[in-house]
């Protein structure tokens, strides 16, 4: 049976508050394009921001938002979304490999293990105006001329929708500028410890066509080296005796990757009042190995694995959008739209699955060819993924300077996901292949569809000078479905797979064998036996008070909602799960003094019905709504930039605990006594007061950067030093045992510059001591099978933790043109 992987009290001390519990934000223009000649900052003090829809002043955004630009990414040398998040105090990010990330805000998270037929994320991800969230995990976008990357906390439901639930990533591209033509390429070399070499090549040309027309066309190819050896190992199967080794698959820093990509955005006014921006971007990114160290008795050194299969993903995506802006009178109207097409193919090692439930249940002996003759149960997973969006919002505002000022719109999109899983084990009898496949012991192909329909607004009221008030309101209708095949062959199983399918006259075909088959609804399966369709309608409400103390000075007292669309259980038994929502209760503060600002922020977040995904019987995912939480915490950023130094502090503090039992039938009528009848109890798998995982406690960072001349040189030093704290692996007390606590870690970057006359060089080291931070862990089936808690295989479990990447040195050379 295949196992779906498992990605994976607070004291408000004044003295943290004014010290440690502090934001990265160092200043930057909104436009900022590094030191391109389009750079004319006036006032390094501002950060404009798109929180709200439209273009503000960070400072006067009342809410929680930390925001990098082009420099700044530059300078915190950000290549991917996972650089930036160690950055960000509020966001988490488990990653499997490239293009496998979740991403977390304040501790909102369960332990989702990103199943493709679960829960969808709760962060959601933009790019420009478009929403870019799939379950599989934010797109790895190579982070080059952007103009910034907002990170937005708290529940962003009534302006984002769906699965902004806990917080929205939003990441802003460089758009054409009419006023000159320029372009800059930009250059890296570098070496990972324990590893290989790594570069990167990178470029943009701005055309300025007319006064009212111009087109940005930008590039990237990077190479990242490198740094898990995949070393010798053998394995003897014991019903078969038959012994396997990965002589084939030997190999030194063999997880590296290449990623490549471009965009072309055109901009052309129309009138003064008209602007059309089309564009097109996308990315291929193909990635070799396991970017895990393995936790066994098989290895005895860091950066090490043995995996006996093909480890592979190719990764590719296009995104083409249409933004139309323009005025109605004195309303501001931007009508915006675009497709989002994503395509992966990937390979995996799943041998630990077949060799544990072998040792430990003998099943090897179900394995064996058309003599009867027993074969290697060795398995392993060919997969892909091809995901197809439309989207389309248009909204209109009144004047900003009105003291009455309205934003609404209409919002849609639907997103089909086709999902293919072949699960192979070679040489079997043909008797026990799906029908219409190689040799795969089990099929997983289904397609799932989310739709998503929305109308917003939100209206704000001047009551005097000081105090604003806002309120806001999401009607929201979402419709999921998930149709096709998952299971093994009929000799495999009389109650899965193609036993369990359709009939033309309703029964299963175990149930009445004489039925004929449906046809099959999805391309490449032999039947179908899953077609669920959930939906609902409701709303989402946000409540907001500013006052504007001076100024420089503001405050403000927020109570908002957001919301995950529910979805679909595959297993025939289990009802589809409703959506879960999250009711946050924020006092925040923005202040500027001169060169100095200081940001924060103080919350509760009530996390209502979330939905618990976890591996059930025979291995399947389940999700049901059964929890409750409460997330209680203190984030801030202060910032200190004048006379050519910037002093940065960052950091968050998070108390996320669930507030009811979790048991294994996840189910809020009954508590853990409660039996079910099936020679199982309702057991307890976490107490309530159990922390919630993934998210440390603490979070911090701290910046210090001097700018100085040096000759005729103008010269930088900069260090950062980022922490993480301790965090739970899992939910689950048992499961948390096996894998495992993740300890604390504290990386170290360093760099040193020169620029003069457009052309810039730096020497660079990131994680300078080499920290072994571990963010995610996993095993190949369930933990209390390929984790052997009873000890009873000859190896011991098997545990495979995603480090973060060893220390690297570079050189980094830019030329503007």
């Amino acid at each position: 049976m295949p196992f779906e992987p498992s990605t994976r009290r607070l004291s408000l001390a004044a003295s943290l508050l004014a010290g440690t519990a502090l934001s990265i934000s160092t200043p930057v223009l909104a436009q900022d394009t590094g030191d391109t000649a389009a750079t004319a900052p006036t006032d390094r003090n501002v950060i404009i921001v798109t929180a709200n829809k439209r273009e503000q002043d960070l400072q006067d955004v009342p809410a929680s938002i930390t925001a990098f630009g082009t420099e700044k990414l530059d300078q915190l040398q950000v290549n991917e979304l996972q650089d930036a998040v160690k950055f960000l105090p509020s966001v988490t990010i488990q990653t499997a490999a490239p293009g496998f990330s979740q991403i977390y805000f304040r501790g909102v998270a369960s332990g989702e293990n990103a199943n493709h037929s679960a829960s969808l994320p709760t962060v959601g991800t933009y790019l420009d105006e478009m929403p870019i969230t799939t379950i599989q995990g934010a797109l790895d976008i190579h982070a080059y001329d952007l103009a910034r990357v907002e990170a937005l906390a708290g529940p962003q439901g009534t302006l984002y929708g769906a699965s902004s639930m806990a917080g929205t990533i939003k990441m802003v591209t460089n758009q054409p500028d009419y006023g000159d033509s320029y372009g800059a390429i930009d250059l890296e070399g570098n070496m990972v410890a324990h590893g290989d070499l790594g570069g990167t090549i990178e470029g943009f040309y701005n055309f300025a066509l007319s006064d009212r027309a111009a087109l940005r066309v930008v590039g990237w190819y990077r190479h990242d080296g490198g740094y898990i050896d995949n070393i010798p190992g053998s394995r003897t199967y014991p019903t078969s005796g038959i012994t396997q080794n990965n002589s084939a698959f030997v190999e030194d820093d063999y997880n590296d990757v290449d990623t490549y990509g471009g965009r072309i955005a055109l901009g052309i006014e129309l009138d003064d009042n008209w602007t059309i921006r089309p564009t097109v971007m996308g990315q291929v990114q193909t990635a070799h190995g396991s970017f895990a160290q393995e936790r066994s008795t098989a290895v005895n050194d860091d950066l090490q694995t043995v995996q006996y299969n093909p480890e592979y993903s190719k990764d590719k995506w296009l995104q083409a959008a249409l933004t139309v802006e323009g005025k109605i009178g004195n309303w501001d109207l931007v009508a915006t739209g675009g497709g989002l097409w994503r395509k992966d193919r990937v390979e995996s090692d799943y041998s630990d699955y077949a060799y544990f439930y072998d040792a430990l249940y003998g099943y090897g002996a179900y394995f064996y060819d058309n003599n009867y003759d027993l074969v290697s149960p060795n398995q392993y997973i060919q997969g892909g993924d091809k995901y197809r969006r439309a989207f389309g919002e248009i909204r209109i505002s009144s004047p900003q300077d009105a003291p009455v000022r309205f934003i609404g719109g209409l919002f849609a999109q639907r997103q089909k996901h086709e999902i293919t899983q072949n699960y192979i084990v070679d040489g079997i009898a043909d008797i026990n292949v799906v029908p219409g496949t190689g040799s795969d012991i089990w099929l997983t192909r289904q397609d799932r569809t989310d739709r998503d329909y929305a109308a917003f607004g939100e209206i704000s009221f001047d009551v005097t000078d000081a105090l604003t008030l806002t309120g806001g309101a999401r009607l929201y209708k979402y419709k999921n479905s998930l149709i096709g095949f998952f299971g093994y062959a009929q000799n495999f199983s009389s109650r899965t797979g193609v036993s369990a399918c359709f009939t033309t006259d309703g029964p299963p075909l175990n149930e009445n064998p004489g039925g004929t088959l449906a046809a099959p609804v999805v391309d490449g399966t032999p039947c179908t036996n899953l077609d669920k369709t959930t939906s609902d309608t409701d709303a989402i409400y946000k409540l907001n008070a500013t006052y504007t103390i001076n100024p420089d000075v503001l405050v403000y007292a927020t109570w908002s909602q957001g919301f995950r669309p529910g979805g679909i259980n595959r297993r025939g038994t289990l009802p589809p799960y409703g959506p879960d929502s999250l009711d946050n209760y924020e006092f925040g503060w923005k202040t500027r003094f001169g060169d100095v600002t200081f940001n924060g922020a103080i919350y509760q977040e009530d996390w209502s019905d979330i939905q618990l995904s976890f591996l059930g019987e025979n291995g399947l995912t389940e999700i049901r709504n059964a929890g409750i939480a409460r997330i209680r915490g203190i984030e801030a950023d202060f910032t200190y930039a004048a006379n050519g130094l910037t002093l940065s502090l960052s950091g968050s503090l998070n108390d996320a605990e669930i507030r009811r039992d979790f048991c294994r039938i996840a189910n809020p009528d009954f508590d853990c006594t409660f039996d079910p009848g099936d020679g199982r109890t309702n057991a307890l798998l976490a107490s309530a007061g159990t922390a919630l995982p993934v998210t440390a406690k603490f979070k911090g960072n701290a910046l210090a950067r001097y700018e100085f001349p040096l000759g005729s040189w103008d010269a930088h030093v900069q260090g950062a030093v980022a922490h993480i704290g301790k965090r739970r692996s899992d939910l689950r007390d048992f499961e948390n045992a096996l894998k495992g606590f993740f300890d604390p870690y504290t990386t170290v970057d360093l760099s040193f510059g020169v620029k003069k006359d457009g052309m810039r060089f730096e020497l660079f080291a990131t994680n300078l001591f080499d920290e072994r931070g571990v963010i995610n862990s996993g095993v190949q089936c369930l933990e209390t099978t390929c984790g052997d808690p009873d000890g009873l295989s000859t190896t011991g479990g098997v545990f495979y933790d995603v480090v973060i990447k060893p220390r690297i040195v570079g050189l980094k050379a830019g030329f503007d043109f």
